[in-house]
């Protein structure tokens, strides 16, 4: 490598040193700087922080391993997205050299048809959350770092391309969290193969793939699946009632997302809520809601009145059990809930015409109408309601306020709105 080679090169290292360079915190900033040895790339030495984010920094190599021994002694969190990592050596001298992480994102890191070496994976064993989102890293790959990590809990497979999934003859039974999102798996045979590889798994994000059904048996998912808790099947192919009931076999399933999906296309917002509810009688929260009680009975009611009518060979197994606990239940009546209108008579000196008012108009409203209706001249009018039950009492009330809403006068069938014309000299109650 010649030396202007060397001088592009951008090195974790190098990185480190102008991000976080002593000339750019003057007052410290809960940095702290050391004072470095004769012969460092760096004017000093940094405590950083202990989450570091170096993403999109165009990071391809390591730098000196006693430099990041120095400056990450306490990094617990390191976010390396977006870089050009594409040598698991480079990225084992900097794993390495951090002894407390926890956490590392190597998202959209250049790391398709790179080998990671067993021998080279041991320094990955402190890891507990492992990101490689959009890198194309091979299943071989993911395979040697899960048996090299034996405390990690989450791990991120997002937009890789997986079509298939390649089984390992080492499970990873600590993971409890697999996402998986936006690959292109059709099969639940693919699926099927994430219980064995992580037998502990409790939460399973499969959104943005194009699943096409549960394929199992409630004896098999058992099986497979004894703590999963969680599941996202959002935009998946799913298409089939029997794949919703299906996921009752998990058996501590209570968290299930399931938006996007082929089967609730040609149903309403309430209609998907209420019968896909009303089929996981253990789900707690269902799209990211929480289920109450009222709304369980609410569903499983709908579902009961939604099936009672179908024939008896196109009845949904749940459909017996609902009745069993609620029984037969009559259809709900009909309502109309449209705007109701209200008939007033209308005086326009010796005229009198029954008129329909929509009380949530405003009295702005109801003189155009009044004009077009009653054919009134246009230089203005006022309008004066005369309550049936109540006239003696109070007199007739003006409509004075354009943007009021008819509905905030009290107006009643049968009462009668009185129409004058408007003059320079206002007419008292008296004069009426």
């Amino acid at each position: 490598m010649d030396s202007s080679d060397e001088e592009e090169e951008r090195t974790f290292v190098r990185v480190l040193s102008e991000k976080y360079n002593p000339e750019n915190f003057p007052y410290g900033q809960g940095v702290v700087v050391l004072p470095s040895p004769p012969g460092s790339p760096v004017k000093d030495r940094l405590f950083l922080p202990s989450v570091l984010v170096l993403n999109d920094c165009g990071i391809s190599k390591a730098g000196d391993r006693s430099d990041i021994e120095a400056f990450c002694a306490h990094v617990l969190e390191l976010d390396l997205a977006y870089n050009q990592l594409n040598d698991w050596e480079e990225i084992s001298t900097i794993v390495s050299s951090i002894p407390h992480l926890d956490f590392l994102n190597l998202s959209m890191n250049p790391l398709s048809g790179v080998q990671l070496q067993p021998s080279v994976a041991d320094v990955f064993s402190r890891v507990r959350r492992l990101v490689l989102i959009n890198t194309q890293v091979s299943w071989d790959t993911v395979h040697t770092l899960t048996q090299h990590t034996p405390e990690l809990k989450e791990l991120f497979l997002c937009l890789n391309g997986y079509d298939s999934v390649s089984e390992s003859q080492a499970s990873c039974p600590s993971l409890s969290l697999l996402q998986i999102t936006g690959n292109q798996l059709q099969d639940w045979a693919e699926v099927r193969k994430f219980g064995r590889l992580y037998p502990s798994l409790s939460t399973l994000v499969l959104a943005n793939n194009s699943v096409s059904s549960v394929g199992d048996t409630k004896e098999t998912l058992e099986g497979l699946f004894p703590n999963l808790r969680s599941i996202n099947l959002n935009n998946s192919g799913l298409s089939q009632w029997e794949d919703i009931e299906r996921l009752n076999f998990f058996p501590k399933l209570e968290d299930v997302k399931a938006q996007g999906i082929p089967l609730l296309q040609s149903y309403s917002t309430q209609e998907r809520r209420s019968l896909l509810l009303a089929q996981l009688p253990s789900v707690m929260v269902l799209n990211g809601s929480a289920i109450s009680d009222g709304e369980r009975e609410d569903a499983e009611r709908f579902f009961i009145r939604y099936y009672q009518d179908c024939p008896e060979r196109e009845l949904p197994q749940r459909y017996h059990a609902l009745v069993s606990k609620y029984g037969h239940l009559a259809p709900l009546a009909e309502v109309d809930l449209r705007p109701r209108g209200t008939v007033v008579e209308v005086r326009w000196g010796d005229r009198v015409e029954p008129v329909t008012l929509r009380l949530e108009q405003t009295v702005g409203d109801l003189k155009k109408q009044l004009k077009a209706l009653l054919q009134l001249p246009s230089n203005g009018i006022r309008l004066f309601h005369i309550d049936k039950e109540m006239s003696s009492v109070f007199g007739p009330e003006e409509l004075k306020c354009g943007f009021r809403a008819l509905h905030s006068y009290s107006i009643q069938d049968g009462d009668e709105i009185l129409v004058v014309p408007k003059e320079k000299n206002r007419c008292s109650s008296s004069d009426f």
